[in-house]
């Protein structure tokens, strides 16, 4: 298993056609925006969430690639194996409600563990400071939230059930409206959708922070596959057509990096296609142009020329 050596930042572009991306639940689980703009947002820890089911379903059973962060996992009893493997003989494991590092050389161990079995801890980082606790781990990787390139404009669809909850409700269904007419057993309900959109997002992954959490070579070719393919398991009503378009990275010739992450981010640039020429847009989008509607209706353009000493642009999709 071989280190990172290398600083790495990225772009991720990636669409959604009529779908809801990431649902506010403060708001009806409305698409998110930025209020000021109407740009469209998707959080950081969806598109992490996204990575994590897309592996746990890529390397189930794999030793060192289990999630720690899953649907309905009690984060306890994972810490609590932890402890088992660095305290064998200890019977009252099983039993503690409460544990605590004996001293800094065990904490250590615990947070070792847990990063080498644990895909998403070594990448991500976690806290994990609960009453059975296994410390905080930094995590190499680390991604922004994901705004769309021009403002969207979500639509609520109306929606109807057939079926009746219960057999009160298709009794009273069957029993007519006001002109004694028989309805269907119909309940109404609603969905949000982004008719829609090209979210940008950027990523980053530190080698410093790599040698502290065992964050490999391997880890990072999984990473990059996740972040293609993490959209093709993920299908939902709310999202049945999402997908990820174009990810171009920046690599850097050592650990500490040799260019500011946004001066290379700068370099990536996505514009409209105007009959095969790009126009760029601003935070209104371009006036007097139908609206896009697939990624075919945008350019992504990326400046190669002149490159600080050291940076290397790879394309992973």
């Amino acid at each position: 298993m071989t280190m990172i050596a290398n600083r790495y930042d990225f772009v991720l572009l990636f669409d959604v056609a009529n779908g809801n991306p990431n649902g506010d639940p403060d708001a009806g689980n409305l698409p998110r925006l930025d209020p000021e703009t109407n740009h469209g947002l998707v959080t950081d820890v969806s598109l992490k969430r996204k990575v994590r089911n897309y592996l746990e379903f890529a390397r189930d059973g794999v030793p060192g690639s289990a999630i720690y962060v899953q649907e309905g996992a009690i984060l306890n009893e994972k810490h609590r194996e932890a402890y088992k493997a660095i305290r064998p003989d200890d019977a009252k494991i099983g039993k503690e409600a409460k544990l605590n590092p004996r001293d800094d050389a065990e904490a250590v161990k615990l947070k070792d563990f847990m990063c080498a079995n644990f895909f998403d801890v070594r990448t991500f980082g976690a806290v994990m400071s609960t009453n059975i606790n296994c410390g905080q781990v930094r995590g190499p990787v680390q991604m922004t939230f994901a705004h769309s390139v021009e403002p969207i404009v979500p639509l609520e669809i109306s929606i109807t059930r057939m079926a009746a909850t219960s057999e009160k409700e298709k009794v009273e269904r069957q029993a007519g409206d006001d002109n004694n007419e028989r309805t269907d057993n119909r309940t109404m309900g609603r969905k949000h959708i982004v008719p829609y959109g090209l979210y940008r997002s950027h990523g980053f992954v530190s080698a410093k922070l790599a040698e502290r959490t065992g964050f490999s070579e391997d880890d990072l070719a999984l990473l990059r596959e996740a972040l293609v393919s993490m959209f093709e398991h993920d299908r939902s009503a709310a999202r049945g057509e999402m997908a990820s378009r174009k990810i171009i990275a920046f690599k850097h010739q050592n650990a500490l990096g040799n260019a500011p992450a946004h001066t290379l981010f700068d370099r990536v640039k996505v514009g409209r296609n105007i009959d095969g020429e790009f126009r760029e847009v601003d935070d209104k989008g371009i006036e007097n142009l139908p609206p896009a509607r697939k990624f075919a209706d945008y350019i992504v353009e990326i400046d190669r020329a002149g490159l600080p000493d050291g940076v290397e642009i790879q394309e992973w999709l």
